[in-house]
């Protein structure tokens, strides 16, 4: 027989609010920074919000995963540490880490899920860390679903993958852009989003493929369709990405993947959602309408286009065209009605995204508050919503857990019972001596006992096992049906259970005997959690004082995205045209980056010129 799989939607949290919004929105579990070391710096949340945020998730059995997921000084891990056993202490449910050096700390007994960060993108790695006792691996966001499924069915570790949101240009982990450009490290938390900006592309003879293009910026990714496959292919949790989105943003991405997938597991009885509850949306969910840079697949099935060099801003949702421009209004071909207060954008004839507010809407005539510098036939996108934005403020949305009654007769009086659909319940015996009614009871009692306003509970059915009709007065059901809810929130909130495992020492093989600079040896504490594991040769990260590495050629990223491939010049694709000049240098600001295409691996590389050190090497 199938057994049940258990399935969560992890939603992202910047803060206590958001967490909120997540949890109310559907989400099965959250994810949020800790006050220190998570690979958002500027997403850090104080061990009291952290603290309210666990307590309200597990109302709903919902889990609360932290990020402890930067690459860590040996002066940082005493600290770190400490950090770990604090928010065991609060009833955490996991913690996302990246650096080895961690687990070979003294560590509460709390499960170890592994970053994306840790560059999880082959078989070998993912049977690494499940041997190394991490509960849960976040798979990069490259994986097709065929290396998915094949990951699965070879392993046992529950499988994390993004199904939603922004996407790094590099494979995860393996970015030294920022920290070579500025000094600012994405495995510390402090990305400066290089890849965002705008670059010039040159052929090897220095012509200039585009100029100011944002050529490594990628869309956001929407799996949507995918979420079916990825189930199939083994899926536990399905992560939507943005610890730094704000609460709106959280609330109607959560909704629309919360919906989805309960139309999958409604054809799906072997698979049920972690948590508890349903969810009343007061608005219909839509991702376009939130912060989105256009969306992308990426590459879960047929390579789908994934960059908008245009912009890394939000393009919102495709509404039209302008048809006409007069002085002080714009006459719309419009697919979607616009409301006053609306945000809309265009790209300018300077190649430039410009955006203007819509003051007021006649039809498909618009007002801008100020008049842009638009043509004729110009593409639109609603950035801001005005109505959908205000659905969002009232907050009307509720989770509840619908519940049932059950009264019996008892020699002294009554029993009375209140249970929800899974498994917990309240029972208390009520002493109450029995008056035959002068009218039927039953509406009354059924009234009694269905006024949960004042809870999150709702109720499903009341059933009342009498042999006869018996008065009693409404204040004592409404007496019953207080205590009853209190005592159903307490044997819920006591059958949740935190998960305890330590994390033990082991020594089977890494999957490679020699580490480069990209491998995040930062600490002594990782040297010797890769040297337990049978690594013969290291290199420190860049991030350490004693590596020189930017003295030398170096790597500063690994992508499987491909701007040879973007530009139509693949020689794997019968369709490109591989006479096309290959884009060998992207330019900013006078700083040249060399482009290096290793299609054997479909992979391209970033790599900067020398400068004044050499690479150093852990002794």
């Amino acid at each position: 027989m199938p057994r049940l799989r258990t399935i969560e939607l992890l939603a992202p949290a910047k803060n206590a609010e958001t967490a909120r919004q997540a949890i109310l929105h559907g989400a099965d579990a959250v994810y949020m920074g800790a006050p220190r070391f998570g690979a958002r710096a500027s997403a850090g949340n104080s061990l009291d919000d952290i603290a309210e945020v666990v307590s309200e998730a597990h109302a709903w059995h919902v889990k609360v995963y932290v990020t402890l997921n930067s690459l860590l000084h040996d002066e940082e891990l005493p600290e770190a540490t400490a950090l770990a056993w604090d928010l065991w202490a609060l009833g955490v449910d996991a913690l996302i880490v990246q650096d080895m050096g961690l687990t070979t700390c003294d560590l509460p007994p709390i499960p170890l899920h592994a970053s994306t960060q840790t560059n999880n993108r082959s078989l070998e790695k993912v049977q690494f860390l499940e041997k190394a006792g991490f509960s849960q691996v976040v798979l990069a966001r490259e994986l097709s679903i065929d290396q998915i499924s094949e990951i699965a069915e070879q392993t046992n570790v529950p499988l994390e993958v993004f199904i939603h949101g922004a996407l790094c240009v590099s494979y995860s982990g393996q970015c030294y852009l920022s920290h070579a450009l500025g000094g600012r490290s994405a495995n510390r938390g402090e990305c400066a989003q290089s890849c965002r900006l705008p670059y010039d592309v040159l052929a090897e003879d220095g012509t200039t493929l585009l100029k100011q293009k944002h050529v490594l910026s990628l869309r956001d990714l929407n799996a949507t369709e995918y979420l079916e496959a990825l189930l199939d292919a083994g899926v536990t949790s399905f992560k939507i990405e943005g610890r730094l989105k704000d609460a709106g943003y959280v609330a109607n991405v959560t909704a629309w993947y919360h919906q989805a997938l309960n139309r999958l597991l409604e054809q799906r009885p072997m698979c049920q959602r972690s948590s508890m509850g349903q969810v009343k949306l007061a608005f219909t969910p839509d991702v376009y309408k939130s912060f989105n840079r256009g969306f992308t697949t990426y590459f879960l099935g047929t390579r789908a286009p994934m960059n908008n060099r245009d912009t890394p801003k939000s393009l919102g949702e495709p509404v039209g065209a302008v048809r006409r421009v007069h002085k002080d209004r714009l006459e719309l071909l419009l697919k979607t009605p616009l409301t006053n207060g609306d945000g809309l954008s265009f790209l300018g004839s300077d190649g430039v995204f410009a955006g203007f507010r819509v003051n007021r809407v006649e039809g498909t005539t618009v007002y801008p508050a100020t008049m842009p510098a638009i043509k004729e036939g110009s593409r639109l996108f609603r950035t801001f919503d005005q109505a959908f934005d205000k659905q969002l403020e009232r907050r009307e949305t509720r989770r509840v857990l619908p519940v049932q009654w059950l009264c019996w007769e008892t020699p002294d009086g009554f029993a009375l019972e209140l249970s929800d659909c899974h498994g917990h319940k309240a029972v208390k015996r009520l002493i109450y001596p029995k008056i035959i009614a002068e009218k039927p009871q039953r509406d009354q009692v059924i009234l009694q006992l269905g006024r949960l306003g004042q809870t999150r509970f709702v109720m499903t059915a009341c059933l009342l096992d009498w042999s006869a009709e018996w008065f009693v007065p409404a204040s004592v059901w409404s007496n019953w049906r207080r205590e009853l809810c209190d005592a159903l929130e307490r044997v819920i909130r006591l059958a949740y259970k935190q998960t305890f495992v330590p994390f033990k020492p082991t020594s089977h093989a890494f999957p490679e005997a020699t580490l480069t600079y990209m491998d995040h040896v930062l600490n002594e504490a990782s040297k010797r959690f890769f040297s337990d594991h049978q690594v013969k040769h290291m290199a420190w990260a860049p991030e350490h004082q004693a590596s020189t590495q930017y003295a030398s050629e170096t790597t500063v990223m690994i992508n499987k995205y491909c701007l040879k491939y973007e530009l139509g010049g693949c020689p794997r694709e019968v369709s490109h045209q591989t006479d096309k000049p290959t884009p060998a240098w992207l330019v900013y600001q006078g700083r040249k980056i060399r482009l290096l295409f290793v299609c054997k691996r479909c992979e391209m590389r970033l790599v900067l010129e020398p400068s004044r050190t050499v690479q150093g090497a852990v002794e």
